[in-house]
């Protein structure tokens, strides 16, 4: 059981350590950035990129009608149960 407690006072020790010197190098790191952006007159742009904005996903037109029900589908993704064993180009929508 000793060695248990010294194994995580040790597994403390090496996690302040670790933050620490994240801490610094991150500093460091920081500064070689902000000159780099300073010397060349980065934009944010420049650095990180145009921000997207939230694209909704285009509605896709239909290419299929269910005559009994007026069900459409696009012709993407898992094809509908009314077109099961079915020949798709009867329920095209042609006009």
């Amino acid at each position: 059981m000793a060695r248990y407690k010294e194994l995580l006072a040790e597994k403390e020790k090496l996690e302040r350590l670790i933050a620490e010197a994240r801490q610094q190098e991150a500093a460091s790191a920081l500064e070689k950035v902000r000159e780099t952006v300073g010397e060349f007159g980065f934009t944010p742009e420049d650095v990180f990129g145009k921000r997207r904005k939230n694209v909704q996903p285009r509605a896709v037109a239909a290419k299929f009608r269910n005559p009994e029900t007026g069900e459409t589908w696009s012709g993407r993704g898992r094809a509908p149960r009314w077109l099961k064993d079915q020949n798709v180009e009867r329920f095209r929508i042609t006009e």
